[in-house]
């Protein structure tokens, strides 16, 4: 088959779907990763084709900085729709470019609206594929509701999914119209294409592992919890010597990153976690991150890094601090070492407090009560408490026995043989 998976989005949305990728394409398929320019070469090294689909995620989220550091996911979505807006001429016609051959289109929330809209347009079966569980339930209540942890009602938790798919939708229809008239299509439904994808009652894939939430039991039979979709780095790729060098000079360190997520203020977040490495006794790894985490002359403790596969450098920390991305607790979680999370917005807060009930990292620190002292305190935690340890290392051990590529492979090989 020729597949197209349309990824937008920080690396946290992107590199999942270019492992999938990478799956279908050892299974025999041709694929092509629909994504913004920051991503070309996190693609090309894969060995999967690229298609530029406008626009730069990097650049997007550091003129969003001041509104991700509050956390307000309304004016988040509003301006973001507001971005997906101007770049919708481009998407319609990088998106219709790249999907002329196609047997089968892929994406996740990111994707969701251009890829309903190319599938209707080119007469080819879209399928989701999500990182975070978006299929409404009455277990718990929608991750991007503004209180993902709050306790609720069975039925107030169903409601909280449909009342957040219309928050989404109403925030991007403005641009799903531009593209749908690019495209010579009829406007969206006033409330979006939910229904009608609940309709088609096509299989929908979650790249997250049951071990961590498994599937509510009023989920049909057509939703797949696959386990997560890790990608390894290119066979040639060789961890920088010197960061080898810091790492066995000394007791495992404490990694430090916030990935995509920007700061106004990369010099005083970077003085806090400096203060509370100090505080708590540890070394540290900090990566830099959109956010640039800085510091002119860091203390012989702590050693800076740019992008560094999390699936090398994980297994090497003690434990990891970060933002709370589904893609960085996925893989915090597989390298089996505690994690404290330290949510901005979205769907972070609720992975924080996964990791907190299942008892492998502390109570989450939201980013803006994050202080030198209680992240020292977390840290400490982390780093002693003998049972939160075993835990980790167990369900890591778990995580990895499990092969969600593989499973998501076959489920999307066998939909499509009988489609």
């Amino acid at each position: 088959m020729n597949i197209v998976v349309i990824a937008p989005g920080s690396r946290g949305d992107v590199q999942p779907y270019v492992a999938l990728g990478k799956g279908l394409q050892a299974a025999g398929h041709a694929v092509r990763i629909l994504a913004t320019q920051d991503f070309q070469q996190l693609v090309t090294d894969q060995g999967l084709g690229f298609v530029d689909m406008g626009g730069s995620a990097e650049t997007g989220a550091q003129l969003m900085q001041d509104i991700v550091e509050q956390g307000n996911l309304l004016k988040i979505l509003a301006s973001t729709g507001r971005g997906a807006k101007q770049l919708a001429h481009q998407a319609a016609v990088s998106g219709f470019a790249a999907c002329q051959d196609a047997d089968l289109l892929v994406g996740g929330l990111g994707g969701l609206f251009v890829g309903q809209a190319l599938s209707e347009k080119l007469a080819v079966p879209f399928l989701q594929a999500h990182l975070l569980p978006l299929t409404p339930t009455s277990e718990f209540p929608s991750v991007l509701a503004p209180f993902p942890t709050t306790r609720l009602t069975r039925w107030a938790n169903g409601l909280s999914h449909r009342l957040t798919q219309q928050m989404i939708w109403q925030m991007f229809r403005a641009a799903d119209n531009n593209v749908r008239a690019e495209l010579h299509l009829t406007p969206a439904p006033l409330f979006g294409p939910f229904a009608a994808l609940e309709r088609q009652a096509q299989p929908i894939l979650y790249g997250y592992s049951p071990q961590v939430l498994p599937p509510p039991a009023d989920w049909n039979d057509s939703i797949h919890v696959t386990g997560y979709w890790f990608l390894e780095p290119p066979p040639a790729w060789e961890p920088p010597a010197d960061l080898v060098a810091f790492l066995h000079a000394g007791s495992p360190a404490i990694y430090i990153g916030f990935g995509s997520m920007p700061s106004s203020n990369p010099a005083a977040t970077t003085d806090l976690v400096v203060q509370a490495l100090a505080r708590s006794g540890q070394r540290g790894v900090l990566s830099a991150g959109w956010g640039g985490l800085k510091k002119e002359q860091l203390p012989e403790n702590v050693f800076m890094i740019g992008s560094i596969p999390h699936s090398w450098l994980f297994p090497h920390m003690a434990a990891v601090v970060h933002h709370g991305g589904a893609g960085t607790t996925a893989a915090g979680l597989a390298a089996g070492v505690p994690s404290i999370v330290t949510p901005f917005f979205g769907d972070q807060p609720f992975w924080g407090q996964r990791v907190h009930a299942l008892g492998v990292g502390p109570q989450p620190i939201p980013r803006r009560r994050l202080t030198a002292s209680n992240l020292a305190e977390a840290i400490d935690r982390a780093v002693s408490d003998t049972l939160m340890r075993t835990r980790a290392a167990a369900l890591g051990a778990r995580i990895r026995a499990e092969d969600g590529i593989a499973r998501a492979v076959a489920i999307i090989e066998q939909h499509s043989t009988h489609a």
